[in-house]
């Protein structure tokens, strides 16, 4: 089914408008995106916003690709998209603002951007921490190591501080989310409805309602992977499991070898540890999965959506859309849910107190 054909279907069942606005965000769209905006409000009889989440794409701060690129990134547009935020901000006045990104915003064009960002938040009537925040998403169940700047900030006339957030880190390991999805060699699977492995979900899956009373898996199709690949997974499968130590590509047997550049990427083969936390799970995922292979060795390839999606904390019944590449984007770009959640809650505290 489309999107249209989905909506088109709400829409006969009397399912209401949530107010969604699916539009490229640019300096052409934002006087109608704010039109719209206003438009919602009228109808849902709310003069004013109380909270406006929020971040700009990340990749234009990311320390990896500084590292690979730092002239294209430096002069990359999407430097500037945190501007279109503030002009939310400056427009529907929130009493409070949240603002997500990866920590190599701090430190981007040498620190200006996140410094003019301070500095207009102070113009527009705000106060936040001085210290910039930076959060793991482990400290809220997330099965992942996963540090992001979060940027809380509220109006100068309210009595707030920001949060102390306690720490949820879950003493379950990635094996938890992964050992009752069936096992896949490359090329199989599925995109629609399989059946768990085990009826009964693991104490991790029921206390974070990841399976949520699902009969069924979707999105649970693996990638196919040519026979050279394999092999490398097997031996960086086999020297992690072993020896908790990372293949390298200049240690890779010379026929299993494709390019002479020996120093750069050396570690482009990482597999996600079976026995510990994942590595943050990024939108790279989508170009190929060398970077996430999963840690049985009898299996041999890289992660699926469905558990690039529980390692992001996503509820099965989460349905994503588009083409896998497109799966892939979505949850690498999203903020685990759980993580979501806790942060939500102490917003809500926030706003509460007056």
């Amino acid at each position: 089914m489309t999107r249209d054909e989905f909506l088109e279907e709400c829409t006969s069942a009397d399912i209401p408008d949530p107010g969604v606005i699916s539009c490229e965000l640019s300096r052409a769209t934002e006087d109608l995106i704010v039109k719209q905006v206003y438009g919602r409000l009228a109808e849902i009889d709310r003069d004013g916003v109380d909270v406006i989440i929020g971040g700009p794409p990340c990749q234009a701060y990311s320390l990896i690709g500084r590292g690979r690129d730092p002239e294209s990134m430096r002069n990359d547009p999407r430097n500037h998209l945190y501007l279109h935020y503030l002009r939310f901000i400056n427009e529907f006045e929130p009493e409070i603002f949240v603002f997500e990104n990866v920590p190599g915003l701090i430190s981007a064009r040498n620190g200006e951007i996140y410094s003019d960002f301070l500095r207009r938040i102070d113009h527009l009537g705000y106060y936040t921490h001085a210290e910039p925040q930076i959060l793991n998403a482990r400290d809220f169940g997330v099965l992942q190591n996963r540090r992001r700047v979060i940027c809380i900030g509220w109006k100068k006339d309210r009595n707030s501080e920001y949060p102390v957030f306690g720490c949820d880190e879950s003493r379950h390991r990635v094996w938890n989310v992964l050992r009752d999805l069936p096992e896949l060699e490359p090329g199989t699977g599925t995109d629609g409805p399989q059946s768990y492995r085990s009826v009964r979900p693991c104490e991790y899956l029921r206390k974070y309602e990841i399976r949520n009373g699902q009969k069924y898996v979707r999105h649970h199709i693996a990638r196919s992977h040519i026979d050279r690949d394999r092999e490398i997974y097997r031996i960086a499968i086999r020297m992690w499991n072993n020896s908790k130590k990372r293949l390298r590509y200049n240690e890779l047997p010379e026929n299993l070898k494709t390019h002479k550049n020996q120093s750069s990427f050396r570690d482009r083969f990482k597999v996600v540890d079976g026995d510990g936390l994942s590595h943050a799970v990024v939108a790279h995922l989508s170009k190929d999965g060398h970077y996430f292979i999963h840690p049985d060795i009898r299996q041999a390839r890289s992660l699926t959506v469905r558990e690039a999606a529980r390692l992001q904390s996503f509820p099965d019944n989460y349905l994503f859309e588009g083409p896998r590449t497109a799966q892939y984007v979505q949850i690498g770009n999203a903020v685990p849910p759980l993580m979501a959640t806790g942060i939500a809650r102490e917003i809500r505290i926030l706003l509460e107190k007056t």
